[in-house]
C-alpha cells in the first residue's frame, strides 16, 4: 500500500471542535526528513477523524534559559500544546540521543506544565533509534505526559522503508503507524 505524499498545507484544517486536535512535532528540522514522511503518513491515516496540526517552529525557538519572561515563539508553542487534545512526536536519533532542537522545545515546558497528563504518541524513526526513544520516554515521564506503551513505536532503518518521493512504502510500517494512531485517538477520546 502506497500512501500519497501529503503536504503540511493539505493537513492543516480550520479548527473544528467536534473533532479532537493533535499537534504533531517533527524532531528533525529537515523538510525532507524521514520523520516528516512518518508524520505525513500518520496524517493521511487519520484524515477526517481529527484536526492534525504540524508544528513547524521547532528551529525558531530560542535556546532554553529558564526565563520567566519567554520569547513570543515559546509562548505560541506553549499555547499550541495547551490547546491540543494530544501531542504526536516523531523524532530521529542524532549521535545516540534526542535532537537538540526537540530537547530544547521540551525543556521550555518543564515549569509551565503543558504536558501534564497530556496524551502523547511517540515514534522514533531512525537507523537505530533505541537510545533516543528511551531518552524521549524518560523526558516525557518527567514532564508528566500520558504516554501509553501502546502509543509508542520504534521504527529502525526508516530510510529503507521510504521511497525517493519521501513516502513510507513498507506495509508493516504503515500498519504499525495506523495501530499507534488508532490507540492514541482512542486514548484521547476516553479521557
Amino acid at each position: 500500500m502506497l500512501l500519497p505524499n501529503v503536504s503540511c498545507h493539505q493537513i492543516l484544517a480550520v479548527k473544528n471542535r467536534d473533532k479532537i486536535s493533535i499537534l504533531a512535532i517533527p524532531g528533525s528540522l529537515r523538510v525532507n526528513s524521514s520523520n516528516n514522511a512518518v508524520i505525513s503518513t500518520a496524517a493521511t491515516l487519520v484524515a477526517g477523524e481529527v484536526d492534525f496540526i504540524i508544528y513547524e517552529g521547532l528551529g525558531s525557538l530560542p535556546h532554553f534559559d529558564g526565563s520567566d519572561d519567554p520569547a513570543p515563539e515559546v509562548i505560541e508553542f506553549r499555547k499550541l500544546l495547551k490547546e491540543a487534545d494530544g501531542v504526536f512526536i516523531c523524532s530521529p536519533e542524532y549521535a545516540f540521543g534526542v535532537p537538540g532542537s526537540l530537547k530544547n522545545a521540551l525543556d521550555w515546558t518543564v515549569s509551565s506544565g503543558e504536558f501534564v497528563n497530556k496524551p502523547v504518541a511517540l515514534i522514533t524513526a531512525a537507523t537505530g533509534g533505541d537510545k533516543a526513544h528511551a531518552s524521549l520516554k524518560l523526558t516525557l515521564s518527567v514532564l508528566s505526559a500520558r504516554v501509553l506503551e501502546e502509543s509508542t513505536l520504534l521504527i529502525p532503518y526508516i530510510r529503507a522503508k521510504i521511497n525517493d518521493s519521501g513516502e513510507v512504502t513498507d506495509n508493516e510500517t504503515i500498519q504499525a503507524i495506523k495501530n499507534i494512531m488508532d490507540t492514541f485517538i482512542r486514548d484521547i477520546k476516553e479521557r
